[in-house]
């Protein structure tokens, strides 16, 4: 068992491009592999933006063998009365690639057929490389790919080298038709720019790193976590973390070689939102902060190439930063002097959906929709709410969010806050587009919840009237992550105002063509949603469809009712409790509707009748108190109080009797009893 070794050597790729690409890469090779019946061992990936590498450990030489039986026609058609041969056999020994006379007879359901046993002993692995490997190049997939020269094949970036090992041996093969596999590997493009030729698959680390290039994502990702910290505290402070930057940076460089740097104190009283994104998105430099946390007029850089004078190198940096903190300090600026009213007129020229209008009627809806619910749930802050509301989207139109995308809302909060508005609508202008990621951070003040919700209500609902329903994996207006958030957002907030009256507050600025049928695909969308969240929490699958099939109307509720049916599903009593309601629920649906009918005492016959129907009244007496004071484990608690008279009414009690009125009567009785449990789940969705 040799080790495998595949490296295509590039162009530059894009950072955001490799580790996609290298997964693809591995899945498909194991793939290949595993259908070709080539054992091997543990796969791992490398990669640079100047190469994609894959090497598989312990590849067998030569295929596993293979024997199977191939099923051929029924004797009766295969042999003639003689016994010999017919046509119909001889093809069939041809197609399988054996002699006529080495086919076999075996009894099978239908009768006796010929068949054939074919041994496959396997063919050798270097044979079949030189097939799977062009094939496994050319499948990766890139959110771009380009063609180069007269060739026929696209990659992300024209194909320099391919380097192919098997153990010491090369496995041969041309891309493209002219570019052949070898052994040999470029170095560092300005360090160690020569051609080196790789002895062995095992070697290939160290003679790369020897030629300045560290193939190993997570060896150099270490590198530069280490050499940017040391760094940064040279220059007195410590690395801003960020995760998803040192991600970036690693796949932009062959070698880290970090190198720290200054700007002008001034530009510190730019927000640190604008100074961070200005060095992290342009530049990709790294922020520093001082013990405190607060920025420092300092950067890290992490170059690609080390230079005899760093510091010089670092001063290249600077000047470059200095031009892009300038103009940001400009456009900051000029935005202060600005009032954000004025910004909202231009925003009837900024597009929220083709179908839906501008940004500037969008701002109209959600400020009427966040009032009405503000007036539900806490009047006292309906000025605050109404305000945010108002300027939620103005910052779209700054100068700085047009350089900065992703500071929408929270440049808003800072102009807000720089012109005197009440913190609460400032926060809430950064906070209403929360959660901006699956998991991530919820409005922390009711202001800017009651105002997030009133944002992706309106999208949604004005999304479902124009027929942009989400389908199947498309969602391209995000409506599952904005739903989710509602759900989210209420629960945090502990809002108990209706979901379907906020639905249909939505709805009314929109006209679709049967509103009633739009507000329930949204219920029903946003249902889904909780009833996906409940089963990510940990909730029994059960008793989520039994909770969420009966209402969702109130969300915190719904988180309560269920915590409550799952821990009372844990009790001794709760299966023959659960199977008794069970059956009354089917009996009713069975029988003739008794929809509106309540039973009479006048008519019970048995003593288990009068006994159930005391019990009903006295537990629906008592629910209702512990629903009041918001007590569900007391309410299920007592519901399970009706377990022994409704069995004793199976025992005792005809049901369906012959009389009419007796009949209907116990029907009736059974769905009051049945109505109760009703209030809580659909028990007879719950297993048992």
């Amino acid at each position: 068992m040799e080790r495998l070794l595949l490296e295509i050597g590039t162009e530059e790729i894009p950072a955001g491009y490799i580790q996609p690409a290298l997964e693809a890469l591995a899945s498909d090779v194991v793939r290949k592999l595993t259908e070709a019946r080539i054992d091997h061992g543990e796969v791992q990936t490398y990669g640079t933006p100047r190469r994609l590498v894959l090497a598989v450990a312990a590849v067998a030489e030569r295929q596993k063998p293979k024997t199977e039986e191939v099923l051929g026609p029924p004797e009766r058609v295969a042999r003639d009365p003689q016994g010999a041969y017919t046509l119909a056999a001889k093809k069939f020994a041809e197609k399988v690639g054996i002699p006529v006379e080495k086919l076999r007879v075996k009894d099978t359901d239908k009768g006796r057929y010929l068949f054939a046993v074919i041994s496959d002993k396997g063919t050798s692995t270097k044979k079949l490389l030189p097939q799977l490997l062009p094939e496994a190049i050319l499948n990766v997939p890139f959110p771009k790919a380009m063609r180069w020269s007269d060739l026929s094949i696209s990659f992300a970036r024209p194909i320099q080298s391919v380097l192919a090992l098997l153990g010491k041996s090369v496995v041969g093969f041309t891309l493209g038709g002219r570019i052949k596999s070898g052994r040999q590997a470029w170095g560092h493009m300005f360090m160690e720019h020569k051609r080196v030729k790789i002895d062995s698959a095992d070697d290939y680390i160290e003679q790369m790193r020897q030629a300045q290039v560290v193939v190993d994502i997570q060896a150099r990702k270490r590198m530069v976590r280490e050499q940017v910290a040391a760094a940064a505290e040279k220059l007195g402070g410590k690395v801003l973390p960020d995760e998803a930057l040192l991600d970036t940076v690693t796949n932009l460089v062959e070698i880290p070689i970090a190198a720290g740097g200054r700007f002008d104190e001034a530009f510190l009283e730019l927000p640190r939102e604008i100074l961070i994104t200005s060095m992290r998105e342009h530049q990709k430099y790294f922020a520093v902060t001082d013990a405190a946390g607060q920025l420092m007029p300092c950067f890290v850089a992490v170059n690609n190439t080390r230079a005899k004078d760093m510091a010089l190198v670092a001063k290249g940096h600077q000047r470059v930063l200095r031009a892009r903190l300038s103009d940001a300090q400009f456009f900051y600026r000029s935005d202060l002097e600005q009032k954000m009213e004025n910004w909202n007129e231009r925003l009837k020229g900024v597009l929220f959906q083709a179908q839906l209008g501008s940004m500037h009627a969008k701002v109209q809806r959600v400020q009427q929709i966040a009032t009405q619910l503000a007036d539900v749930t806490a009047p006292e802050l309906k000025p605050q709410v109404s305000r945010a509301a108002q300027l939620c989207k103005a910052d779209l139109v700054s100068q700085v969010v047009y350089e900065f995308t992703n500071l929408q809302g929270i440049m808003g909060r800072h102009y807000a806050a720089a012109a005197g508005e009440h913190p609460d609508v400032a926060q809430a202008i950064e906070e209403h587009y929360r959660p901006t990621y699956s998991g991530g951070p919820l409005p922390q003040n009711r202001v800017g919840a009651l105002l997030a919700i009133a944002d992706k209500l309106d999208t949604i609902c004005g999304c479902f009237s124009v027929g942009l329903a989400p389908t199947g994996a498309s969602d391209p207006y995000a409506l599952r992550r904005q739903s989710i958030g509602i759900v989210q957002i209420m629960l945090a907030q502990q809002f108990t105002f209706s979901l379907r009256a906020a639905i249909d507050i939505s709805l009314k600025h929109f006209t679709p063509a049967n509103a009633a049928e739009t507000a329930e695909a949204v219920y029903a969308f946003i249902q889904q949603r909780i009833a996906h969240i409940l089963a990510e929490e940990g909730f029994a699958k059960d008793i989520v469809a039994a909770v969420v099939s009966v209402s969702v109307d109130h969300v915190p509720n719904v988180w309560q009712r269920t915590a409550a049916l799952q821990a009372l599903k844990g009790a001794p009593d709760f299966e023959p409790l659960a199977v008794a309601f069970k059956r009354a629920v089917n009996i009713v649906r069975k029988a003739d509707t008794v929809a509106g009918v309540k039973p009479e005492a006048a008519l019970f016959a048995e003593t288990a009748e009068t006994a159930l129907y005391e019990a009903y009244h006295r537990v629906k007496q008592q629910m209702e108190q512990c629903l009041a004071a918001g007590d569900l484990n007391q309410t299920l608690r007592i519901i399970a109080t009706l377990r022994e008279p409704v069995d004793r009414f199976f025992d005792d009690v005809m049901v369906m009797a012959e009389d009419a009125a007796l009949r209907r009567n116990r029907l009736a009785l059974l769905q009051a009893v049945a109505s109760l449990f009703g209030r809580i789940a659909d028990f007879s969705k719950i297993t048992t």
